[in-house]
């Protein structure tokens, strides 16, 4: 919740996105077809609210692409969270 009302955070959030996840597996863009989840509307496959949205990130989901980060960012579970923020920011309304 913090992170969803600093504009620097949600950038940050944004960057990360777009370097670590946008740049390999999810899109922007709803209809670019990749076998990986379009995380900006409501249908998730993993998670049920933020709290699982970070577990997914940290510890990956077994059995699919989606690899674990854990804490390997700079800011560590803070970047993270900018990451769910930055997401949230810019979901469809749910």
């Amino acid at each position: 919740e913090t992170f969803m009302a600093n504009p620097n955070d949600l950038a940050r959030g944004r960057a990360i996105f777009e370097g670590s996840c946008a740049s390999f597996c999810h899109t922007m863009e709803p209809e670019a077809g990749l076998d990986a989840s379009y995380l900006f509307d409501c249908q998730w496959n993993h998670a049920a609210n933020d709290q699982e949205m970070f577990d997914v990130i940290t510890n990956g989901v077994l059995g699919t692409r989606m690899v674990g980060f854990g804490s390997n960012f700079p800011e560590g579970d803070d970047d993270l969270w900018k990451v769910i923020a930055y997401i949230r920011s810019n979901q469809q309304a749910c």
